[in-house]
């Protein structure tokens, strides 16, 4: 079967947790906060600030490839049931648990359980139209490639592009918001399935991609400080902050050295050397699990 190997899962994530990108998306976006704070009349969020974090928060896909690598056996008990649409009827709900439904979907299609996939691949679809972006959700395509263990890497690159479309049709519509809260949804269910899994099944590399989360979760508090003046995105502000302050008991270092560059098949590739090293306690884990779920439990519900 053709599919992501796990070095490749792993440097998705760690570019996007560690990577100078990242960084230099933060740094755009604060000083974005600050034009925003000196021109009260100026967009909210620049489209290109806003694309350059976009591209650097890991797919859902990937943490389900890390999982499954890991030997890891499937557990649907962890997901969002898709019977649950129903209950999500306004803008907020339904872009929040777009970004659940696709990790969920992701992670039923990892493991090629074909049913889930499609009974998941179903929800996001309607919550896609409730959001009116449906024409952007390729879903003829998806069904074709989550139904096929042989496609793994073009469900993976369609789920992106359909992602960068409906970001750019959000910003048209000034809807940044809502790409935002789909980001943040589907973040939070992959740390929250990541979690269980570490919880049940304890694993050093498990924790350290959990420990990573916290900068992208100070990218996504930074992004959704744009709009707080929302009452329901101000509420999630004061629940992802009781989760930043879970995170500062983690502290992240890195030991940088040069990079190498090498030829692979007449690719030139460039070797990271960069390597980073988590304090992160089983404390930790369960108090990152516990505010998480609880989190989890309000846009689910």
């Amino acid at each position: 079967m053709k599919k992501f190997s796990l070095i490749l899962v792993l440097s998705l994530i760690f570019t996007a947790c560690g990577g100078g990108k990242s960084n230099s998306g933060e740094e755009l976006l604060k000083k974005d906060k600050e034009a925003k704070n000196n021109k009260p009349t100026a967009p909210a969020i620049s489209k290109e600030v806003l694309s350059d974090i976009v591209k650097s928060i890991p797919s859902p896909l990937e943490i389900s490839f890390l999982i499954k690598d890991l030997g890891i056996k499937y557990d649907k008990n962890v997901l969002n049931s898709a019977d649950n649409t129903s209950k999500y009827n306004t803008g907020y709900k339904q872009a929040l648990n777009l970004g659940i439904y696709s990790t969920d979907l992701g992670y039923a299609n990892i493991y090629q359980q074909t049913q889930d996939a499609l009974y998941y691949l179903t929800a996001v679809n309607e919550m896609a139209k409730g959001l009116k972006i449906e024409q952007f959700f390729d879903f003829n395509t998806i069904k074709k490639l989550a139904t096929s263990s042989n496609n793994l890497d073009s469900l993976l690159l369609v789920t992106n592009t359909n992602l960068e479309k409906i970001n750019e049709r959000l910003q048209e519509k000034n809807q940044a918001d809502m790409t935002i809260l789909i980001l943040t949804g589907g973040w939070l269910e992959a740390l929250y399935l990541t979690c269980e899994v570490a919880k049940k099944q304890p694993n050093e590399l498990l924790n350290n991609r959990i420990g990573e989360q916290k900068i992208i979760l100070d990218q996504l508090l930074l992004l959704l400080s744009f709009y707080e003046e929302s009452n329901n995105i101000k509420s999630l502000i004061e629940d992802m902050n009781e989760l930043r302050e879970i995170y500062e008991n983690v502290k992240i270092s890195y030991e940088y050295e040069e990079s190498q560059t090498k030829e692979e098949n007449g690719i030139l590739v460039v070797d990271d050397k960069t390597t980073s090293k988590i304090n992160f306690t089983g404390k930790d884990l369960d108090n990152i699990l516990n505010v998480t779920k609880k989190i989890r439990q309000k846009i689910i519900s």
